[in-house]
């Protein structure tokens, strides 16, 4: 049963040359965001967050980090067949945003066509989703004031 609930996970890397954000393209549509999907469920997000990050990059995440940034979807762009479960006055669900280290190499599931690693701007710019930028903006001023790593 599919949970009330989304979840983004942002992975970044330090480097040499600054700090690098993975973006996702998406297989089915022309657009950039991070890793993201729903809860499944009785799982905690912080549980399918990791789930998401396995089954769309192949990575098991050590540590994540949980953003303050959330957002909320409204419930009619999702299938009757996920909604029938959920109360009838359930509006919007909660995307909860999630950030964690990639120390391991990506590989893709069929969600998405390819990914990049980019610097904030370009990964910024590229992005779809106001709730995917709001996010990275978070995480990239979190990594900047000193405060992962």
């Amino acid at each position: 049963m599919r949970a009330p609930f989304q979840v983004l996970a942002l992975p970044y890397k330090i480097c040499d040359d600054g700090i690098l954000y993975a973006v996702f393209h998406r297989s089915n549509e022309d657009m950039w965001q991070f890793l993201s999907g729903g809860g499944e469920d009785q799982e905690t997000p912080e549980q399918a967050v990791r789930r998401e990050i396995r089954e769309e990059s192949g990575i098991s995440a050590g540590t994540i980090v949980r953003l303050t940034s959330l957002c909320y979807i409204g419930t009619g762009i999702y299938p009757k067949k996920y909604r029938k479960h959920w109360p009838e006055d359930l509006y919007v669900l909660p995307e909860y945003s999630f950030a964690f280290e990639c120390t391991q190499d990506i590989r893709l599931s069929e969600e998405h066509s390819h990914f990049e690693w980019l610097p904030y701007e370009e990964a910024y710019n590229c992005l779809k989703y106001d709730s995917n930028r709001t996010a990275l903006y978070e995480l990239d001023c979190t990594i900047r004031a000193g405060k992962l790593r």
